[in-house]
């Protein structure tokens, strides 16, 4: 992802053989107790690397903002995954394998820390694809890219939140709303919500879309308490289909009280 130029921004450590880092953190607290990892967007075919003016990446920049001032101080360390190909590429799954090797890396730095994924489109695809590692206790999906073939077990155990425009014309909001059951299905704590009047490029609202999945991760991560409608879904049963299409409410500016450490699971 390009556009952040922060100070802490730095690569993590070459993995595969062509040296390619897929890890680029862009918070790096000193003793992290949890981290983020953020993927943007990209294409159904392409073998061309992402350039240096990467739209789908920049389109990233204010949920990793908005990410940082939501956990500021409280040891979360966030990250992006670099790609090396623009598209996804059918069987080859490139984004998604560059995810797995993202969370080798962070495993590899950090230790064994909860991990949530937040992706965007073809991002969401691959977090959703890759989240059977360890480390992830949840995803975030924006707009994410659901075919009816992808498969749902690897979510089993973990927390599910599904964000997706009703005006959204690149990818379907009813396949979501299919894999968010699927997902339940499968043993996933799922939560779905719908963003009104908000389509595929997240502009329309978007401070509602940057806050609300911000503070979904701190919710997720015990920082804070999650809304309610989030706890109650997360808690129905796997057969249920309530609670796949919530509609997102407009979100504060003013963040809801904090927790200076997260309360996390004691065995992650």
């Amino acid at each position: 992802m390009n556009g952040d130029t922060g100070s802490t921004v730095r690569a993590g450590r070459e993995s595969g053989a062509t040296g390619h880092r897929a890890l680029v953190w862009r918070e790096l607290p000193e003793r992290p107790v949890a981290a983020v990892l953020v993927l943007h967007g990209g294409r159904e075919h392409g073998l061309g690397r992402p350039g240096p003016v990467n739209l789908p990446g920049l389109r990233m920049t204010g949920f990793v903002r908005a990410l940082r001032r939501e956990t500021a101080g409280a040891g979360v360390a966030i990250g992006t995954v670099r790609y090396r190909h623009q598209g996804w590429n059918g069987e080859r799954a490139d984004a998604a394998r560059d995810t797995r090797a993202a969370l080798g890396d962070l495993a590899e730095e950090l230790g064994h820390v909860p991990t949530l994924l937040v992706g965007h489109s073809m991002g969401g695809r691959a977090a959703l694809r890759a989240a059977g590692h360890p480390n992830v206790t949840g995803v975030v999906a924006l707009a994410p890219w659901c075919p009816a073939e992808d498969p749902c077990e690897q979510l089993a155990g973990r927390s599910v939140l599904m964000l997706h425009g009703d005006r959204d014309k690149v990818t379907g909001p009813a396949d979501t709303r299919a894999f968010a059951a699927r997902a339940r299905s499968a043993g996933a704590g799922v939560c779905g919500y719908t963003v009104v009047g908000s389509g595929h490029t997240l502009l329309r609202r978007s401070g509602d879309w940057h806050r609300a999945t911000a503070r979904l991760c701190t919710g997720l991560l015990g920082l804070c308490d999650l809304p309610a409608e989030v706890g109650a879904a997360l808690a129905l049963p796997a057969g249920s289909r309530d609670a796949l299409a919530l509609p997102l409410p407009a979100q504060p500016r003013t963040a809801p009280p904090r927790r200076l450490t997260p309360v996390l699971p004691t065995d992650a």
